[in-house]
């Protein structure tokens, strides 16, 4: 299984079909926003690759980055986009934990949402 580390943080084993946003949450314990539910609409769920980021992204996340300015900048990626089927190792860039708001938002599915169209970064 797909070891999942959190910079200054512990490690996590993942299943490979999991949704990072939703392996941050379970098995790490972390209060990562996800403010639209998972389906790449706000980036409040974005984490910072250290290691591990994958190639491909779904065009969703891929939209949304660049209609915010944060495609291609320093491994910002949407942690509703992403599948845990390799070793990776983020940094948290958004927690619930001093965000002001009132929740972190409706679960995500299991499945990514929109149904996943890949490319790559």
């Amino acid at each position: 299984m797909p070891k999942l580390k959190i910079k200054d943080g512990g490690e996590c084993e993942i299943a490979p079909t999991k949704r990072l946003v939703n392996a941050l949450i379970d098995e790490c314990k972390i209060d990562q926003l996800h403010a639209c539910g998972g389906f790449a609409k706000c980036t409040t769920c974005r984490v910072q690759f250290v290691s591990g980021e994958p190639q491909k992204m779904t065009q969703a996340e891929k939209d949304v980055l660049a209609a915010k300015g944060l495609l291609g900048q320093n491994g910002l990626r949407l942690s509703c986009q992403i599948l845990c089927d390799q070793d990776m190792e983020v940094q948290i860039v958004s927690r619930f934990e001093g965000s002001g708001r009132k929740d972190s938002g409706a679960r995500p599915e299991d499945a990514i949402t929109p149904p996943p169209v890949w490319t790559t970064r």
